[in-house]
């Protein structure tokens, strides 16, 4: 039985501190420097990667608790992703329509359009400056209701029964009746920078209600960003409680997994392959040290799993109903849309069993299109034999989702179990 110290209040505190991937950074690596964990940079010359340590690529960021790693030693990996479906600036947000100003917004990621109307949204990301030494950049957390997306009115409908959102035209956000303000400056001006300054920026919305424990008994937490901050949280979590053992714990966390994870810092780049290496070349190794750590090495990619919805439950395999509370969940796709393999879900179901938690298995209908992870991209880039794992959770990529909150601990615990080996 294993001892965590995750809770669902901890995860709803960890998502409203965590707006953008960037923030997500930010609350890890606040967390790993209070347990002792010290940054590195990828510019450095990394003579002792041995030890606790983290390092940020943009909103990505690898930890690893390398405290008496031996050379050889195997790696066990959790990774998941720093970033949500949401609504995003474009290039120029600045617009008028029907007398009124508004921003122009872009869906990022597979969002649910329509979770996103009638919600008071504030603003986070991070902006790009000419600073003292060349182009720095600052993050920015906006909590206060700026910007607001309004319904149609349901008489203004075709037939009383919705509309159809286009993200062209229809996702551009309310934000006053004068405003000559360009957005971007009045941004700046709320981080402390000169107006005109700023000469590059990743800013977009977030809801403002905070996150909470709901129902008659407090068995939910309905929260924003919980795809995919519930594996960050939890496996935070897991590197912080693991036990030593032989094997390197190490926690990978990926930005952009929601657009195809084909970015500089994606879950398709170089980042954790080089990070790797790296690690075995400051324990003192070689190329085929570095080769032969990655094939006794093994990834965990967690991700949010689908609960069977109550309200429709013919949308799911009815042979692997996926229950709120029922633990940790294997997902399995034999068009390796999840990368478990045989040997990988023994691990897991292991894991499970070390933590005394039950596990869930999913597989997708087969008539439906499947969603995907980190896992078949990091186990191509990478060889490491790689498991698709998750929580339950239901009402995903809405801007307001849902889980239960004892699912919270056991995700963890078996994250934990995990990392130990």
């Amino acid at each position: 039985m294993i001892t965590t110290s995750a809770t669902a209040e901890g995860l709803g505190a960890f998502v409203d501190a965590s707006p953008s991937p960037f923030h997500v950074c930010a609350t890890v690596a606040a967390e790993l420097e209070a347990a002792g964990y010290s940054r590195l940079h990828e510019t450095d010359e990394w003579t002792q990667a041995a030890g606790r340590r983290y390092v940020i690529r943009g909103g990505s960021l690898i930890a690893w608790n390398g405290d008496g790693a031996a050379l050889g030693a195997a790696l066990r990996i959790v990774g998941g992703h720093t970033d949500s479906p949401n609504l995003r600036l474009k290039q120029h947000p600045d617009r008028r329509s029907a007398g009124l100003a508004t921003v122009a917004l872009e869906p990022y990621g597979g969002a649910w359009l329509n979770s996103w109307l009638d919600r008071d949204l504030g603003l986070s990301g991070r902006l790009a400056y000419e600073g003292p030494s060349g182009v720095e950049y600052a993050l920015v957390t906006i909590d206060e209701p700026v910007l607001r997306v309004p319904q149609l009115a349901i008489h203004l409908s075709e037939d009383r029964k919705g509309v159809h959102l286009d993200p062209q035209r229809h996702v551009d956000a309310l934000r006053g009746v004068e405003s000559a303000e360009p957005i971007v400056d009045w941004v700046a001006a709320r981080a402390g920078l000169a107006p005109g300054g700023v000469l590059g920026w990743e800013l977009m919305t977030h809801d403002l209600a905070p996150s909470r424990l709901i129902g008659t008994d407090a068995e939910f937490l309905s929260a924003p960003r919980l795809d995919n901050q519930g594996t960050c949280y939890a496996g935070l979590r897991a590197l912080l409680d693991a036990a030593a053992g032989d094997a390197v714990p190490m926690l990978a966390l990926f930005d952009h997994e929601e657009v195809g994870s084909g970015s500089e810092r994606g879950a398709s780049s170089d980042f954790l392959v080089t990070v790797c290496e790296r690690l075995v070349a400051g324990l003192g190794g070689g190329r085929e040290d570095f080769l032969r750590t990655m094939a006794a090495s093994i990834c965990v990619s967690g991700d949010m799993a689908h609960a069977t919805h109550p309200n429709y439950p013919d949308r799911h395999e009815p042979g692997h109903l996926i229950a709120v509370g029922g633990g940790p969940v294997l997902k399995v796709n034999q068009n390796l849309r999840y990368a478990s393999d045989a040997v990988g879900e023994a691990e897991f179901a292991l894991a499970c069993r070390a933590a005394g938690v039950p596990l869930q298995r999913y597989v997708h209908r087969a008539d439906l299109p499947c969603g995907s992870t980190i896992g078949p991209l990091t186990a191509t880039r990478t060889g490491l034999r790689t498991v698709d794992v998750g929580a339950p959770q239901l009402a995903m990529h809405s801007s307001r989702e849902l889980m239960g909150a004892a699912d919270v601990p056991m995700y963890s615990a078996a994250l934990q179990a995990f990392l130990a080996g």
